[in-house]
């Protein structure tokens, strides 16, 4: 008979490095556990800041790990990029309390990967395990709901079967078709559109702006000072600071050098804007841009023309730049599905919100299908 004894840890420390990296693999560096350490380490994931670390880890007869869910009981919804906060006002207006609330997400991060941990794929026994240890934690804790946060496309059914209702949304991603360099991307782009793009990497070129590229072990405390005023700046101006610390930064790119990238823009030798990317081996991420002030086309050249760049020299298959960003569509990156999955502790709400995401769902299909039809690709099949 296997265990399925699931041990709620309160800091992602409770687990060996070793072990949960077994599990969580390297494709995805914000799984690994160094980077929810640094989170939680350096205080960006802590109670302080609404966020309670509540991992669930699942072991076999043999005391090895087996299955894994990382979770998050959450007094906000900040710092999600799933949307629900229209959900939290029904329940005030409703006399009943939204938060705390269960949340499995990298905290921060709107980028899709796996969610259920397994040593074997095919452990259904375990996914059972960790959803049902989930929902009665949430019931435990009095906490509202329990929301998995871009998971997988293949996880869905499981999560379906355990009663979560599925939510879709999209980002805007780039692929690879195996360019040998940007002209190349560029060549399979309408004439006005390559024009447009053309014109915009020389405006930066001619203002005299160069770039640096900067992998963790190029990342000292001083560099990641001035790295971290200019992307402080931009949140100031959008009036918050950024979700993650200069701690966090400065440890996750001496834990992790290899998946850390910063591009530096620099005039006259004053460094004047900077971009923050993780990276594995197939996907190079785009997360925080930062500026002293506005020029011309530069958050453009240095936030995605710079990263196609390096996709191309470094043969990375996928470029994923973040949330939002309809501008995106014009410059080379089409529209793809993202998913969350929700289960609500109270009934009617959980029926009421079903009823909601079927609606949505239909609203998303028709807004990827317009955003689509607006691809600068002369022949539309850039994937």
């Amino acid at each position: 008979m296997r265990t399925t004894q699931v041990t709620v840890n309160d800091t992602i420390a409770a687990i060996p490095a070793a072990e949960w990296n077994e599990l969580a693999g390297r494709d995805y560096p914000f799984l690994r556990h160094e980077f929810l350490l640094a989170a939680e380490q350096s205080g960006s994931v802590s109670p302080d800041a609404g966020w309670h670390p509540c991992h669930l880890s699942l072991r076999d007869q043999h005391g090895r790990l087996r299955a894994a869910l990382p979770l998050y009981q959450k007094d906000h919804s900040w710092g999600e990029f799933v949307f629900d906060w229209a959900w939290a006002r029904a329940y005030e207006q409703a006399g009943l309390a939204y938060y705390p609330k269960l949340v499995s997400a990298v905290p921060f991060t709107p980028a899709p990967s796996r969610r259920l941990l397994l040593r074997a794929a095919d452990d259904n026994e375990a996914v059972s395990a960790l959803l049902d240890a989930a929902v009665r934690l949430a019931d435990a804790r009095d906490c509202s709901s329990l929301h998995i946060l871009f998971p997988q496309t293949d996880e869905l059914p499981l999560l379906r079967n355990a009663g979560l209702r599925v939510r879709k949304d999209c980002q805007f991603h780039w692929h690879n078709n195996n360019y040998r360099e940007f002209n190349d991307f560029l060549a399979t782009f309408s004439s006005v559109k390559r024009k447009k793009i053309k014109r915009e990497r020389r405006r930066v070129a001619e203002a005299g702006i160069t770039f640096r590229r900067l992998r963790g072990n190029d990342l000292n405390s001083a560099t990641w000072n001035i790295v971290y005023r200019l992307i402080s700046l931009t949140f100031m101006r959008r009036g918050s600071l950024p979700y993650f610390s200069l701690e966090f930064f400065t440890q996750i790119s001496q834990a992790l050098p290899q998946n850390v990238l910063v591009i530096l823009a620099e005039q006259h030798g004053n460094a004047i804007a900077a971009a923050v990317f993780f990276e594995s081996e197939r996907v190079l991420y785009g997360r925080y841009w930062g500026s002293d002030g506005h020029y011309d086309a530069l958050h453009f050249e240095t936030c995605y023309y710079q990263g196609i760049d390096y996709c191309i020299e470094t043969s990375k298959q996928l470029f994923e730049p973040g949330t939002q960003g309809e501008h995106k569509i014009s410059r080379g990156f089409i529209p793809e599905p993202t998913w969350s999955a929700h289960w609500l502790k109270h009934p009617e709400f959980l029926s009421a919100i079903g009823e909601y995401l079927d609606e949505e769902r239909r609203h998303v299909e028709r807004y990827m299908q317009a955003v689509d039809s607006r691809s600068p690709y002369k022949s539309r099949d850039p994937s």
